[in-house]
């Protein structure tokens, strides 16, 4: 069976619009959790201190760097993937929060 593209993108851009219009209501977002529990502790070890701290930017940093190093040798894919693994780390506390605002 043949299926032509012209289509095929048309099923593909009407079932993205009937999920984006009938998928999940509700937004949950990422809380922090309350002082005093132990999911703040691991809360605060994990997030506060190492994402955010010097741990984590050295982390981003330096996946940033060894993707440019790599760029330079002519490995372009390990060099995509170490930039862009860099700034997602960087960026690691935003991108909790938003994650949290999807599930």
């Amino acid at each position: 069976m043949d299926v032509s593209p012209k289509r095929l993108l048309f099923v593909m851009l009407l079932t993205g619009v009937v999920i984006s219009v009938v998928g999940p209501v509700a937004v949950l977002a990422f809380e922090e959790p309350s002082s005093g529990t132990f999911a703040y502790d691991v809360y605060d070890i994990g997030i506060e201190k190492i994402l955010k701290g010097p741990i984590g930017f050295v982390a981003g940093a330096g996946a940033m760097v060894f993707g440019a190093t790599r760029l330079f040798t002519g490995a372009v894919f390990p060099a995509i993937i170490s930039i862009l693994g860099g700034a997602m780390f960087l960026k690691a506390p935003d991108l909790i929060r938003t994650l949290g605002l999807l599930f």
